[in-house]
């Protein structure tokens, strides 16, 4: 039997890079996946990847999850065609980086609005399946730079240090629910998002990161899988960083 067998989850950003290797890793662990994605398209191609690797049942969502009716209608259907929810990963996230000289409102809002809102909007369509079976585990991914900050993310480092304390905050509230809450902040992660970065930048991070590498989707889906299984029913409010040492304290 596996781990998660007879668990819903619910992963936002499921159609590549971390949202992905989380859909796959919590499927292969026994989860039923219902993967949501920014297009009906992209859920699509991410659920045939999904049946491919083996995982025995996903469905595929498009939704905008900064868009409080496209959020609610998504959660409805989910709970209609899965019957409940028991675990949600919001990793849906953008970027819109330049210095805060040059960053306009609409950057600014965006960020906020997919990284933050998006997660607020998940979670309140879908904690009240969770309360009512008394059980629930909720990972936000969040990012190192909500610990450390970054030159040309404020907008980006301002969504997901909101996501530790609108976690930490829904943690208190849910906990008597036998619902866990908790956050990820990964490091310098290989995704289509990092290949862009310059050579040079990319070598200057990875010289600060002592384990000298840069860390693969799979390092986030591993301790997401933690997280949402049997070993972690005594951990919530928490922030673990996979980063490989980068914000070591």
């Amino acid at each position: 039997m596996s781990t998660l067998d007879g668990k819903v989850a619910v992963v936002t950003g499921a159609s590549r890079g971390i949202g992905f290797a989380i859909a796959r890793r919590l499927g292969m662990e026994g989860a039923e996946i219902a993967a949501v994605s920014t297009s009906a398209e992209h859920s699509a191609e991410a659920v045939a990847k999904l049946q491919e690797a083996g995982v025995a049942r996903a469905q595929g969502y498009g939704c905008n999850v900064s868009a409080a009716t496209d959020v609610e209608a998504t959660c409805a259907r989910i709970l209609e065609d899965f019957g409940h929810a028991d675990i949600l990963v919001n990793c849906a996230g953008i970027t819109r980086d330049t210095l805060l000289a040059r960053m306009d409102e609409t950057a600014w809002d965006a960020v906020l609005d997919v990284n933050l809102k998006g997660a607020y909007l998940m979670a309140k369509n879908l904690h009240r399946s969770m309360m009512k079976g008394r059980f629930g585990r909720i990972v936000l991914i969040s990012s190192v730079v909500a610990l450390s900050g970054n030159a040309g993310q404020t907008n980006y480092a301002a969504a997901k240090a909101g996501l530790l304390g609108f976690g930490k905050s829904l943690a208190r509230e849910l906990g008597s629910r036998n619902i866990t809450v908790n956050m990820i902040a990964p490091g310098f992660v290989e995704t289509d998002m990092t290949a862009a970065l310059p050579e040079d930048a990319r070598n200057a991070f990875l010289e600060h990161v002592p384990l000298r590498r840069a860390g693969q989707p799979e390092d986030i889906a591993g301790a997401v899988a933690f997280l949402v299984g049997p070993d972690a029913g005594y951990i919530t409010g928490q922030v673990l960083a996979v980063d490989g040492g980068f914000c070591m304290q």
